[in-house]
C-alpha cells in the first residue's frame, strides 16, 4: 500500500487510501471512489470503454496510473452532466436517434463526443468517425451512433 494520495475528479478533491502505486486510474474511479460510469473493457487501451478526459486530452483511464494523475483535472461520464439526473446534449441525442442498446460503450462514446464537440462544434462525418475511432460498439451500429453525434452537434448550435 502507499501514502494516501488525492484525485481531482468531476472538480471535486477524493482522497485515495489503502492503494497499490500499480492501479489504473480506470480501476481507482470504479472501485475506490464509486464512479461506475467508465467501463472495464479490454483494459489495453483498445476499446474506449474507460475513456476520461484528463487535462482536457481524451484518455484511456485503463492505460494511466491513477498515482500518476495526481495534479490533473479528470472528468469522467458522470462529471459531464449539468445536475444530478440531467442528460448533456450528447446523451439526450444517444437516447432519440437508438445509439444505446446495451449500453456498454455508451459512456465512452458520450465522452469521446463530449471532447469533440467542445473542439469542433460543427464536426463533419469523417471528424467524427475520427473522433469515435478508438471505442468499440458490438451491439447498435456505428449508424446510429454517427446520427446523434450529428444531432447532438444540431441542438449544440441551436442553443
Amino acid at each position: 500500500m502507499t501514502d494516501p494520495y488525492s484525485l481531482t475528479v468531476n472538480g471535486t478533491d477524493h482522497q485515495v487510501v489503502d492503494a497499490w502505486l500499480g492501479e489504473s486510474l480506470l480501476y481507482v474511479l470504479r472501485e475506490r471512489l464509486g464512479l461506475p460510469g467508465s467501463k472495464a473493457g479490454c483494459e489495453q487501451g483498445e476499446c474506449g470503454s474507460c475513456s476520461v478526459i484528463v487535462d482536457g486530452s481524451l484518455e484511456c483511464a485503463c492505460l494511466i496510473l491513477a498515482a500518476a494523475a495526481v495534479g490533473c483535472d479528470i472528468t469522467t461520464v458522470e462529471g459531464l452532466q449539468p445536475g444530478r439526473g440531467d442528460f448533456t446534449t450528447v446523451q439526450e441525442a444517444f437516447i432519440a436517434e437508438g445509439a444505446v442498446q446495451c449500453g456498454f460503450c455508451t459512456p465512452g462514446l458520450v465522452v469521446a463526443l463530449t471532447d469533440l464537440l467542445a473542439r469542433v462544434p460543427h464536426p463533419s462525418d469523417l471528424e467524427v468517425r475520427e473522433a469515435i475511432s478508438g471505442n468499440l460498439c458490438r451491439c447498435t451500429g456505428y449508424g446510429r451512433i454517427l446520427a446523434a453525434a450529428q444531432a447532438a452537434a444540431k441542438a449544440a448550435s441551436d442553443e
